[in-house]
């Protein structure tokens, strides 16, 4: 039985997929940043992970760092997810990956690591903001059961090269078990609608980083003088 406490979920829309690519903390970042925004207007993950990784100069077959995302969306901001759109693939000549000449409004904001513990997350998410985390995986994240609910066998090992940002939206109890409601980018056909509920036991051994988003910025200044 679920228990829901808090559930963010109807600020933000349809769980969106990132494919084959490693853009699961530019969506996780896009979608956390959008919830805080009045109505619900999806952000170009495509623009924020370019500019994360311009800023640090690494490859785009790699995920970016959650330094540069929160260095990205404080110095560059983001458009509309319609002025820049997601990629199934970065062009084989990467010198053809650049945003369109006629990107619109990037709208920016300030953000903070945060606490790997629960109650704090769950404090956050009672003030009314998403809160991105980092998580190692394991078996049972592929495999949400009913009603989206992930809890590990006992045996079940956090695996350390397999590592995935996500965005807590929501917390309760599962069968009497603290849990915080996520919401994921593999699209709507995962767990229930994109979200799934972690137990405390699968999510407290896999956590090893947060970061909250907080107020926004006006970005437009420095994009005009760029």
């Amino acid at each position: 039985m679920i228990d829901i406490v808090t559930d963010l979920r109807p600020l933000l829309g349809t769980a969106r997929d990132q494919g084959a690519r490693p853009t699961c903390l530019a969506f996780a970042a896009s979608d956390a940043h959008a919830a805080l925004r009045d109505g619900w207007c999806p952000l170009s993950c495509e623009y924020i992970f370019f500019h994360a990784h311009k800023r640090t100069g690494t490859p785009p077959n790699r995920g970016a760092s959650l330094a540069a995302m929160l260095d990205t969306l404080r110095l560059d901001g983001q458009p509309a997810e319609s002025d820049w759109p997601y990629l199934d693939a970065v062009p084989f000549d990467l010198s053809q990956w650049v945003p369109p000449i006629d990107v619109g409004q990037c709208f920016g904001r300030h953000g903070t690591n945060g606490s790997n513990l629960i109650p704090p997350i769950q404090a956050t998410l009672d003030s009314g903001k998403p809160v991105l985390l980092l998580t190692m995986l394991s078996h049972s994240f592929y495999t949400p059961g009913i009603e989206g609910v992930i809890d590990p066998a006992n045996d079940e090992k956090p695996d350390p090269a397999l590592r995935h940002a996500i965005v807590a939206v929501g917390h309760g109890t599962v069968g009497g078990q603290t849990a915080i409601l996520v919401r994921n980018s593999w699209g709507a056909s995962w767990g229930a609608y994109g979200h799934a509920w972690l137990t405390e036991k699968f999510l407290t051994p896999r956590l090893f980083g947060t970061a909250i988003l907080t107020e926004d910025i006006d970005v437009s200044s420095r994009a005009a003088a760029a």
